[in-house]
């Protein structure tokens, strides 16, 4: 079992490192002076903090995957974080439309991390 929440661990621990080339990914240098003041530190916040959370995330199943397996907390926890992937999925449908093969990947991507959160809790 503790495979499966390391294997969480290092999903999370890609997210992490996928969010910080956001920058240069997405050409923010150019692309966020399009927007307000506000709307640019907000959506740069954000992205800061999650990668803190995957980062959290990561550190969590890394150092307490026996926890995260066998208490009703972390069994409660990776239940959440399998929440937030299919949520994210979801929202991948309503916000960002778009047919190409690399919004199909992340699509497929949120719905494995979905899957390889649940399946700890409810292999365990």
């Amino acid at each position: 079992m503790n495979i499966l929440v390391y294997l969480c661990g290092i999903y999370s621990l890609g997210f992490a490192i996928f969010h910080l080339f956001f920058w240069r990914l997405f050409d923010w240098k150019n692309e966020l002076k399009k927007l307000s003041l506000a709307n640019r530190a907000i959506l740069q916040i954000a992205n800061i903090r999650l990668i803190y959370i995957c980062m959290l995330v990561a550190f969590l199943c890394f150092c307490f995957p026996t926890d995260l397996t066998t208490t009703t907390l972390g069994k409660t926890f990776l239940g959440g974080m399998s929440l937030f992937w299919f949520g994210r999925t979801v929202e991948q449908f309503i916000f960002l439309r778009i047919n190409k093969t690399f919004v199909h990947v992340l699509t497929a991507l949120f719905i494995i991390g979905a899957i390889i959160f649940a399946l700890p809790v409810f292999l365990s």
